[in-house]
C-alpha cells in the first residue's frame, strides 16, 4: 500500500499490508480489550478522551502537514480539522454518560427501564477526504459508549490512520482498544464476516455503501452508512446576495470540493440568477490554488489524479450537452492532481453536473422561475445528505428547510456543516443512520429493556 503526494505525484511511503495472521491477532486482542473496557466507569473513559483532545490540539501542525502530503488538504484546513476532532472528543467526554444513562419507564413492574450497553468491536471503513474527522466522529462516541474499534482507512492515508491509533494510545486508552488494519477494499467483506466484529460504520461512496450493507445484512450485523451527496443550495429572490454567495463559494470549495456535504448544485430563481452568477464567478476567481503546504492557499490538489480526471470528464460532458463554462474547466499543466475553481451555468437534467455528484471544485448553477420549481429541482436527486436555502425571510426559509427539502441536514442562510451537537446523516442514496449528538452514540449500543417484577 502506497501514499502518493497529490501535489507532486511523487511516492511518499510504502506501507506493508496487514497479513491474515496479523489480522486475526488484532481482532482477538480487540475483543479482549472490549471485555475489560466495557466495565471502565464513564469518568475514567472521559479523562482519557479529554487527553486525546489535548493531543490533537498539541499536534495539529504535525497532523495538518500529514494530511497535506497524503491527500492534498491545505495546512490551515488541516489544523482546523484536528481542532474539530478535539471538540468532538471533549463533547462526548462531557455528555456520553448522560446520553447513555438508564431511562425509567412506568409499567406494571416494580421497576422497569431502558439500558444502553455497548455492542463490542465495531468496524469503521473510512474515506480519505477528512482523514481525521471522519474517524473521530465515529471513534469518540464509540469508545465512550464502551465499544472497541477496528479502523480500515482509505489506502492513500495510512499515515493518518496510524497517527490516530498512536494518539489514542498516548491518551491512555488500552493498546488494543482502537486498532488500524492496513487492508484493501477487497478484504472488507471478510472483515465484516469475522465473529469479533459486531457492527459496521462506513463513510464513502454509494456503491461502497451498497456493498457493505449487503454483506452486513447477510450476516445480520448493524450498519450505519454516510454516503455521497449532491447538496442543493436554493437561492430565492429576496436573498442577500453578497453573504449568500460567500457562503455558497465557501461550501463549494470545502476540502477542494471533495466533501459529501459540500454545495454542489446552486438553484437560483431568475430575478437574481445573473447577478448571482457574476458574484459567484468573481469570488471563485479570487481563490488561490497551489501547494497545500504553502500558507494562504485556498485550494490544493485533488486527492488523486484519477479522481481529477474523472471530474474533468464530467465537466466536459456537461459542456457538450449544453452547459456554459463561466470559469475554469481546464486541466493545468505540470505534475500534481490540480483542478481550478470552475463554474458551470445553464445546467439541466441529463447533464453530469445535474445528475451526478461532482467531487471537486466545480459549481453547477441551475436557473428556475420560482420557489416551487426550486424545491422540485432541489429534490430531483437520488441523494439526500444536506441542503440549504437562502432568503431574507427566516420563517420562509425555516418552512422550506423543515417541510420541503429532502435531506438529513437542512440549513437556512448558512452552509451545511457537521457539528457534534447535531445529528448528522442522510436519506435516499446518501445512506441511513446518524452520527454525532445523542443519536450517534446510541447507534452502536444495545437498547435493552429491563423489567423487574
Amino acid at each position: 500500500m502506497e501514499t502518493i503526494n497529490p501535489a507532486t505525484g511523487e511516492k511518499v511511503r510504502d506501507y506493508p499490508e496487514t497479513s491474515p495472521s496479523e489480522l486475526a491477532t488484532i481482532l482477538g486482542r480487540a475483543q479482549a480489550a472490549f471485555e475489560s473496557w466495557r466495565r471502565v466507569p464513564f469518568p475514567d473513559r472521559a479523562s482519557r478522551m479529554r487527553r486525546a483532545a489535548q493531543i490533537l490540539k498539541d499536534r495539529k501542525d504535525e497532523y495538518a502537514r500529514l494530511m497535506a502530503v497524503e491527500m492534498g488538504k491545505p495546512v490551515a484546513q488541516g489544523r482546523g480539522e484536528a481542532e474539530k476532532c478535539a471538540s468532538v472528543c471533549d463533547y462526548y467526554a462531557e455528555h456520553a454518560e448522560a446520553f447513555l444513562s438508564p431511562e425509567p419507564v412506568a409499567t406494571d413492574a416494580s421497576r422497569s427501564f431502558v439500558a444502553f450497553q455497548p455492542l463490542g468491536v465495531v468496524l469503521a471503513v473510512m474515506p480519505w477526504n477528512f482523514p481525521f474527522w471522519q474517524v473521530f466522529r465515529f471513534a469518540a462516541p464509540g469508545l465512550m459508549a464502551g465499544n472497541a474499534a477496528i479502523l480500515k482507512h482509505a489506502s492513500n492515508v495510512c499515515g493518518s490512520a496510524l497517527a490516530i491509533e498512536q494518539a489514542f494510545r498516548d491518551a491512555g486508552f488500552p493498546e488494543d482498544l482502537f486498532r488500524v488494519v492496513l487492508v484493501g477494499s477487497g478484504r472488507v467483506a471478510s472483515l465484516i464476516e469475522a465473529p469479533e466484529i459486531k457492527a459496521v460504520t462506513l463513510t464513502g461512496s454509494t456503491a461502497a455503501g451498497r456493498s457493505v450493507a449487503a454483506k452486513a445484512g447477510a450476516v445480520l450485523k448493524k450498519v450505519v452508512l454516510e454516503l455521497g451527496g449532491s447538496d442543493p443550495y436554493v437561492v430565492l429572490e429576496d436573498a442577500d446576495l453578497e453573504p449568500s454567495v460567500e457562503a455558497c463559494v465557501a461550501s463549494r470549495l470545502i476540502n477542494g470540493g471533495q466533501s459529501c456535504i459540500a454545495a454542489k448544485r446552486f438553484i437560483v430563481v431568475e430575478p437574481v440568477r445573473k447577478r448571482f452568477e457574476e458574484l459567484f464567478v468573481e469570488k471563485m476567481r479570487g481563490k488561490t490554488m497551489g501547494d497545500p503546504l504553502t500558507p494562504g492557499v485556498d485550494l490544493g490538489p485533488q486527492a488523486r489524479r484519477d479522481l481529477r480526471d474523472q471530474l474533468h470528464a464530467q465537466v466536459e460532458a456537461s459542456v457538450r450537452k449544453g452547459a456554459k463554462l463561466l470559469l475554469g474547466g481546464t486541466v493545468p499543466p505540470g505534475p500534481g492532481a490540480y483542478y481550478p475553481p470552475s463554474v458551470l451555468a445553464g445546467v439541466k437534467k441529463g447533464m453530469p453536473a445535474y445528475d451526478e455528484e461532482l467531487f471537486g471544485p466545480v459549481a453547477a448553477i441551475v436557473g428556475v422561475k420560482h420557489e416551487a420549481e426550486a424545491v422540485r429541482v432541489a429534490n430531483d436527486s437520488p441523494f439526500g445528505l444536506g441542503a440549504a436555502v437562502f432568503t431574507a425571510d427566516a420563517a420562509r426559509g425555516e418552512r422550506i428547510a423543515t417541510r420541503e427539502l429532502e435531506a438529513g441536514c437542512c440549513f437556512v442562510n448558512a452552509f451545511v456543516k457537521s457539528d457534534p451537537r447535531l445529528p448528522f446523516g442522510g436519506i435516499k442514496e446518501s445512506g441511513f443512520g446518524r452520527e454525532l449528538a445523542s443519536f450517534g452514540i446510541r447507534e452502536f449500543v444495545n437498547v435493552k429493556s429491563v423489567y423487574v417484577k
